[in-house]
């Protein structure tokens, strides 16, 4: 555990540069049969699978959090799928979403996703996934513009997600216990930006947790981040989800009296946290695992997703493995840690 520590403070302490404003540029052909790829800065190309089926149609209403994004932005990004608002009508969000060949998503809708030949959990929905809040755009005839609808066969999506070389925040610590502290920790040094109303205390099954492994995120969007207790293959994680999220979603109403969800609340006078930095927007990913290759030792590690707890107070350990619905299975935990990842080039 030191030397995982050790890892991330050598590479905060020495990062030459604050901020990148290089991006990450996937292309994705609206054809079958035509190959999703990753453009890095330098002009790179990494191929992220081939498309196998195509949108016909948008998903209205979607999700509840859904509308706490930004149209035309990544509002959930998963190892089992990614979704992207197209626009908000009578307070709920419309939707087209990019998913796994295998894959568990109920929110992606028959007909209005892309299927795109890549394992869950790798590539643009591992390693390669891009940030909630970043820009989608399609391209059509050379010209460019946000992606509002069903695009065309022979359009091109472009989603464009940022390389933080050191992010402004690199971790976060939360106290397990109503009324505990949500800290975040960057540049700046260490500031409070919510209070837990309601603590965690036990694991549930929430689905996509299959194709992520113990003690990553598998699952970030504007009002949820989703964390994995169980080895990939089995079914067992947490949800850390924000008050205004928790008492206005009607499927979110058994949070409040089960233990596999935290909710946390914005400060006094401060507003919602949903789909709001550093939480919920431009924060998290899925990260690396499998067969994923970064281009150097900084963005491989960078961008693995990482969970600790303490335990009684104790030590920082990593999350213990627990699969299925175990309702006591974390009450001893005391503290998490949620490290917020990084891709460093040419340090």
């Amino acid at each position: 555990m030191k030397k995982i520590l050790l890892l991330f403070f050598f590479v905060f302490a020495f990062s030459s540069r604050i901020y990148a404003e290089d991006f990450i540029e996937i292309k994705i052909p609206c054809r079958e049969n035509s190959e999703v790829k990753a453009v890095l800065p330098d002009g790179e190309t990494v191929l992220l699978g081939k498309i196998l089926m195509t949108p016909s149609k948008t998903n209205y209403p979607a999700y509840t959090a859904s509308k706490w994004s930004e149209p035309s932005t990544v509002c959930a990004s998963a190892v089992n799928a990614i979704h992207i608002l197209l626009n908000v009508e009578e307070d709920k969000g419309r939707i087209l979403s990019l998913v796994p060949s295998v894959t568990i998503a109920p929110a992606a809708v028959k007909g209005a996703f892309f299927s795109i030949d890549s394992p869950a959990g790798t590539g643009i929905f591992g390693g390669f996934a891009p940030l909630t809040g970043s820009k989608v755009s399609i391209k059509r005839n050379g010209v460019e513009f946000p992606l509002s609808d069903v695009p065309n066969s022979d359009d091109v999506l472009i989603i464009r997600t940022k390389l933080p070389e050191f992010p402004e925040f690199f971790m976060a610590d939360i106290e397990n216990r109503p009324g505990g502290r949500v800290i975040v920790h960057g540049k700046d040094g260490a500031k409070v930006i919510a209070r837990v109303i309601h603590k965690v205390g036990g694991v549930g099954r929430f689905e996509g947790t299959k194709f992520q492994s113990v003690g990553r995120i598998r699952a970030s969007h504007s009002g949820v981040i989703d964390v994995s207790t169980s080895k990939r293959g089995e079914i067992g994680g947490i949800q850390i989800m924000p008050l205004k999220h928790a008492l206005t979603s009607k499927e979110m109403i058994n949070a409040w009296t089960l233990t596999q969800w935290m909710i946390i609340s914005p400060l006094p006078n401060a507003p919602d946290l949903e789909g709001h930095e550093p939480l919920y927007k431009n924060s998290f990913i899925p990260g690396t695992q499998l067969k994923d290759k970064m281009p150097d030792l900084w963005s491989q590690y960078g961008r693995k997703s990482l969970i600790l707890c303490r335990r009684n107070g104790g030590e920082w350990e990593r999350l213990p493995e627990v699969s299925g619905r175990v309702d006591y299975a974390l009450k001893d935990i005391t503290h998490l840690r949620i490290y917020f990842p990084f891709w460093s080039l040419g340090i």
